[in-house]
């Protein structure tokens, strides 16, 4: 019998291997195995408390998922190594069981008032990540505006900037920043309701309303929410049915001083797909850039997880880490839980050895020593177009400078790491708004103007070639 449930346990893991990545399942889930099974209570054996933690933390509703499929409804226990000398064990009860047919942070396409309790603000659901707060949040260069507005947000909702839109790359801070700024919100106010929710699921809950013609009740519990949080929004391109029922949500929570935060990969202007209203609307607060991480930032970042995790990690390693792993803040984590786990499994220190052998398991930019830079892209337009950099920087309008100088900018924000404010610095001065109307009328124009198109392929062609 306990083969049989062995074999259950093997398809779990089999099941959860297809739903993560294979980074993901090598550091975490490689490692836990399957102990014994008796009277509905499932022992799983793993190498420390540190994979328990992070399974409890980052996969509990995808185990949950997995493990009722192919056991039922059982109580979960880890059997943690404590001393690999002597094998000492010690069994640690799951704070998030699966005996629950639905788990906890599982919530129902159809959102409705009465499903969130709603009449209590204490006890609704706002669906927050209590790990990402302030306290938690890193500040850097890349992110000091961002911070320093959600931070007054949190302390006068709805009274400063609303709505609030803060964007930037893929793994840059963008979702904790605004689940601090909630929880914040909620620690100072607790009489407002505070909810995030992705995108993505509120297209779900929409599609769900719709189909179970409850559509009144689905915009009729958003308009109650008193903080309204959207992560991707720029998932809604495209959309023209959900971004209709958000254009009528947005305007009542407005109109009645409710505060709306939103995140997105791009600036408004650049979201294809956007209806002009809601385009219109998304600028009425403050646009924020969270640009990536500096190479300071990213050290802080480490060396504040190397010390939460009580790691004995040196400062050369920490640096170096940050030197080479620059994609996003989310493979920083990565990289950091991935020492540890390897450390524990082999049983060895964190050393430089340890860290090269995982390094190339991430992403790391390759750097040449012929780099495109701000300044290499300038040099090729001004040669191309027979033109001196003075005149490039120069405050004229006229044509055809103006149109060069837009090439110049949209040719920098997407062949360089820079971001939209440096550029604009290195240009004359010119503001946020600028570059931003720059980069989407050349954009515009490579679609629909043939003398553009070949403008751009030529002058990348070059800068390539240098």
């Amino acid at each position: 019998m306990e083969t049989d449930y062995r074999s259950r346990w093997e398809q779990c893991r089999k099941i959860i291997r297809d739903n993560i990545s294979l980074e993901q399942y090598n550091t975490i889930f490689a490692f836990v195995e399957f102990d014994s099974f008796t009277e509905g209570k499932l022992v799983l054996r793993v190498p420390s408390a540190f994979v328990t933690e992070v399974i409890e933390e980052k996969y509990q509703d995808l185990m949950s998922k997995v493990l009722r499929r192919c056991f039922g409804n059982i109580s979960l226990y880890y059997r943690i190594l404590k001393d690999k000398t002597s094998g000492t064990t010690v069994d640690e009860e799951g704070t998030k069981n699966v005996t629950i047919a639905t788990p906890k942070q599982e919530r129902p396409a159809n959102i409705s008032p009465n499903m969130l309790g709603t009449s209590n603000p204490s006890d609704f659901n706002s669906q927050l990540n209590t790990s990402y707060n302030f306290d938690t949040f890193i500040e850097g260069e890349s992110n000091r505006l961002a911070r320093s507005v959600g931070e007054s947000i949190s302390k006068n909702p709805a009274k400063t900037f609303n709505p609030l839109f803060i964007y930037g790359p893929s793994g840059c801070g963008k979702s904790h920043l605004v689940n601090a700024i909630g929880l914040k919100i909620k620690e100072l106010h607790p009489d407002m309701r505070v909810l995030y929710v992705s995108a993505h699921l509120f297209m779900v809950q929409w599609t769900d309303a719709v189909r179970k013609n409850v559509r009144n009740d689905f915009i009729a519990f958003y308009q109650t929410i008193d903080v309204l949080i959207i992560d991707d929004i720029h998932e809604l391109s495209g959309k023209q049915d959900t971004q209709n029922t958000f254009f009528h949500i947005f305007n009542h929570l407005h109109l009645n001083k409710k505060q709306i935060i939103l995140t997105a990969d791009r600036p408004p202007i650049d979201i294809l797909g956007l209806e002009e209203r809601l385009l219109t609307r998304f600028k009425w607060g403050l646009q924020a850039e969270i640009e990536k991480p500096t190479k300071e930032l990213r050290y802080s970042i480490l060396k504040a997880k190397v010390t939460k995790e009580g790691l004995n990690i040196s400062d050369d390693i920490i640096r170096y880490i940050s030197e080479n792993v620059d994609d996003s803040i989310r493979d920083l984590e990565g990289f950091i839980n991935s020492l540890m786990a390897y450390s524990v499994v082999d049983n060895c220190d964190i050393d430089m050895k340890l860290v090269k052998k995982i390094m190339p398991r991430f992403k790391v930019k390759v750097r040449s020593e012929q780099a495109i830079t701000f300044e290499s892209i300038c040099n090729v337009v001004c040669e191309h177009f027979k033109i001196s950099v003075e005149t490039l920087v120069s405050r004229t309008r006229k044509q055809p400078i103006s149109y060069i100088r837009q090439l110049t900018m949209y040719l920098a924000s997407s062949m360089t790491n820079e971001s939209i404010v440096q550029i604009g610095k290195k240009l004359g001065g010119r503001n946020h708004a600028t570059i931003i109307h720059a980069i989407s009328n050349i954009r515009s124009l490579s679609t629909t103007d043939k003398q553009t198109r070949q403008d751009v392929e030529t002058l990348k062609g070059l800068i390539n070639s240098k």
